[in-house]
């Protein structure tokens, strides 16, 4: 059975749940979970997640993001990026001084309202069926961080390369799109990338089609998605009591740390705190050790 995790590089054009159902059929497994959605016309790092390393999923969406993209200053679309319908056009007579020093308002924790074309739910309902149905409801904003947020390069006189590392839930079209409306031109998306997520590098990922020569082959164990934390090998008593769901007495200093059995199996992520380590998720059985 195939379980672990795949770093794939999302092609353009294809949604998340796409890239899922693909590789559904490649890996003939039917619990595939991605960790945090990519827009179709997205490209870039998207985890995903196979078998029971499925489990892990919510650490990997609740992870930062970094993206590179690109912003058209002068165009206002319905969907916040250059896919959807163009409801504005306008003159820009900005330079980049001007838009860096915009950018500044717009890094740290700010308040972002969830763009009508996203899989946000209002009422039980998807906004992006609403919008479809021409109608737009009120979306309370939320909080979101961005902890960088810097202009690479100007492509020409509206069309600007970023960077951006930032919290679960930021809409990057969104985010170009405020900073148009605060520049007084408006703005929207014309390109984006994810260059990280869950901690993996695009330079890791893997094409759709590398899956579909090696597939299984590919998969990471799933520990590999916490390689930042400590590692602990715990005594045969210790991993008995863990196994049973209890805590378990520690020399190790407070902190997160993957714990591993006797035979090298992952066992858990756990947290040390004043002498005693107690889980936070476990994972016994999953096939997910170095």
């Amino acid at each position: 059975m195939a379980d672990g995790i795949l770093i794939v590089d999302k092609p353009a054009g294809w949604t998340s749940m796409d890239v899922c159902a693909k590789l559904r059929g490649i890996l003939k497994e039917r619990r595939v979970g991605h960790g945090g959605t990519l827009d179709p016309m997205a490209t870039g790092v998207l985890p995903v997640f196979v078998g029971q390393a499925t489990r892990a999923a919510e650490f990997a969406e609740n992870s930062q993001k970094e993206y590179m993209g690109g912003l058209r200053l002068g165009t206002v679309t319905d969907t916040q990026d250059i896919t959807g319908t163009v409801l504005e056009q306008r003159p820009v007579s900005l330079d980049r001084e001007a838009v860096e020093a915009a950018l500044s308002s717009f890094r740290g924790e700010i308040q972002q309202i969830p763009p009508m074309y996203s899989a946000v739910k209002i009422q039980g309902e998807k906004l992006y069926t609403l919008a479809r149905k021409g109608k737009e409801v009120e979306r309370p904003p939320r909080s979101v961080t961005i902890y960088a947020l810097e202009l690479l390069e100007q492509e020409s006189e509206t069309d600007y390369r970023f960077r951006c590392v930032c919290s679960k839930g930021t809409y990057i079209r969104t985010l170009c799109h405020d900073l148009g409306q605060v520049l007084g031109c408006g703005g929207t998306l014309y390109a984006l990338r994810r260059t990280m997520a869950a901690g993996f590098r695009d330079s890791e990922a893997v094409t759709l089609e590398a899956v579909q020569e090696r597939g299984a082959a590919l998969l990471r164990p799933l520990d590999s998605l916490f390689a930042r934390y400590g590692a602990l090998k715990l005594s045969a008593a210790a991993e008995r009591r863990v196994r049973c769901g209890n805590a378990v007495s520690t020399a190790a200093a407070d902190g997160t740390y993957r714990v591993y059995g006797q035979d090298g199996s992952f066992l858990c992520l756990s947290q040390a705190r004043n002498g005693t380590l107690s889980s936070l998720k476990n994972f016994f059985g999953a096939s997910a050790s170095r």
